[in-house]
């Protein structure tokens, strides 16, 4: 026992220097430098004004004690880049400590200024970290673009036509309008028309819109010589989201769609492409008195199109690539792909669709509704059926996905529901069959020249075996060397590329000759 008292002394002398002992990673070193995740933070093009997306550095200490260093942004002349450091938002911070083997996220964003060229410009700056005596920096990289900007803009002026240059990107930010009672980016007044010019781009930024209660007219008179490729893709206006990330390349819903209300008259949509929107094209007629709208599209591409969203402009209606409600739609040489709802969805109206493709596939879930989908009948704002007269021509064309049923004709036994499917490929188990039934017009009837029976098209490549699909035909497809339905049509004498159709008395079905 008399041992037991001077341990207890020793114990306790050896408590009070630990406690005071600090480990060997938080002990500040003298030398040592840093190591970072890159070499420099790249930005993909970004437009002037507009916040960038936040990207991380990650600042690595691999020495075994902690260091002290300096971050601070170079602030080179005409940047405008800003940092979170360790939370913090400033251009510096003085002394901040890295453990030892542990390490610093350090956040980047930036706001691009207009310096008023259209052509994309290089905007560099870094970041400087002092870490005992040591000089690192990582470089900042941003590609920026001066645009158009539109939000809330409305266009009222009857008899006038506003017109979208093409020398540099438009990009639409939806702004609440209080004379439209709704969220706009663009509104295209009755009686006035806007114009976009060959080439142009059309950012939108999330749930953004384009209302046309006038006319909308893209490449309408546009004239290229058949065969010029080149010509066709310089001429090509594109839509589609503001996010410019490899990421988003295909990435459907990210903005809300073109809309065309009761009033708007003579649409002309030419050599465009349509993508990543909830709604591509949707016409909304309910109005029993006044004339359908209209909307010619000729070598239009509609490409992941698809949401969750689908009260846009009040329409209450499922995205889809074309919607038309009481409206007359030509369609010729299009192609829709990748639209998670519906490709096509009409209620009522006129829908002629000459060699068009429908290649709906959707890889990453298991769709339930058919690609093209036609009704007469709609719900008023009190949940009672209202019917209108539909006429249906769908004609040398193909309809084609991954659902057993691609057709879907509701109501089609109705008096004022006129069905003209001819020499068509089709992928549909409902109407396969020679002669008619009880809901059941039989589309397989050889006058019809159809191709129901589960006969593969033969694409050159699909989004389920590439991430290039590519909806040309093979050429062993059944869809090539048909004798088109020429009936009150004409064969267009290109095809979705401007490749010419050489030979009109057999041709290929669909957007691609």
């Amino acid at each position: 026992m008399r041992y037991l008292f001077p341990l207890f002394i020793v114990l306790s002398c050896c408590l009070t220097f630990l406690s005071g002992c600090e480990p060997k990673e938080d002990l500040v070193q003298t030398t040592g430098k840093l190591e970072f995740d890159r070499d420099s933070v790249k930005f993909d093009t970004v437009f002037t004004t507009i916040r960038t997306v936040t990207k991380r550095l990650w600042v690595y200490n691999r020495n075994s004690g902690a260091v002290k260093t300096d971050v601070s942004l170079a602030g080179k002349q005409g940047t405008t880049y800003s940092l979170i450091i360790n939370g913090d938002a400033g251009s510096s911070a003085s002394g901040v400590t890295i453990r030892g083997n542990d390490s610093l996220l350090v956040l980047v964003r930036a706001v691009l200024g207009d310096n008023s060229t259209t052509k994309p410009f290089l905007l560099e700056d870094q970041v400087n970290f002092r870490t005992n005596g040591n000089e690192q920096n990582v470089k900042l990289v941003a590609y920026g673009q001066n645009a158009y900007f539109h939000s809330g803009e409305l266009n009222l002026s009857s008899g006038t036509t506003y017109v979208w240059r093409n020398d540099k990107p438009h990009v639409i930010i939806n702004s609440y309008v209080p004379s439209v009672k709704a969220d706009v980016g663009v509104y295209v007044g009755q009686g006035a028309t806007l114009q976009v010019e060959p080439g142009a781009k059309i950012y939108c930024h999330a749930g953004a819109t384009i209302q046309v209660a006038g006319a909308l007219k893209i490449n309408a008179t546009i004239n290229l010589v058949p065969g010029d490729t080149t010509a066709a893709k310089r001429a090509t206006v594109r839509f589609q989201g503001d996010r410019l990330e490899p990421f988003y390349n295909d990435i459907a819903g990210q903005w809300g769609g073109i809309f065309f209300t009761s009033t708007s008259r003579n649409n002309d949509i030419r050599y465009t492409e349509i993508k990543n929107a909830n709604f591509g094209v949707s016409l909304l007629n309910t109005d029993a008195n006044s004339a359908p709208i209209d909307l010619r599209l000729e070598n239009v591409i509609f490409r992941n199109i698809s949401g969750s969203n689908p009260n846009y402009v009040g329409t209450g209606l499922p995205p889809g690539g074309i919607i038309g409600v009481r409206s007359t739609i030509n369609a010729t040489n299009c192609l829709l792909t990748n639209c998670g709802e519906y490709a096509v969805r009409g209620f009522g109206g006129t829908f002629n669709l000459n060699f068009c493709t429908i290649a709906n596939y959707t890889p990453s879930f298991q769709r339930q509704t058919s690609s093209v989908s036609f009704s007469n009948e709609l719900s008023d704002a009190a949940g009672n059926p209202v019917k209108f007269p539909l006429v249906i021509n769908l004609t040398n064309s193909i309809v084609w996905g991954n659902y057993e049923n691609e057709l879907e004709l509701i109501n089609n036994a109705d008096p004022n529901y006129t069905i003209n499917i001819r020499n068509t490929l089709l992928r549909t188990k409902d109407f396969q069959a020679a002669t008619n039934a009880t809901n059941k017009p039989g589309l397989g009837a050889p006058t019809l020249a159809n191709l129901v029976t589960e006969t593969d098209p033969l694409f050159k490549r699909t989004t389920l075996t590439s991430s290039r699909p590519d909806y040309r035909l093979q050429d062993t497809s059944p869809a090539k060397r048909r004798t088109p339905y020429t009936t009150n049509i004409s064969v267009p004498g290109i095809d979705l590329l401007n490749l010419p159709r050489l030979n009109r008395n057999q041709t290929s079905l669909g957007a691609y000759e």
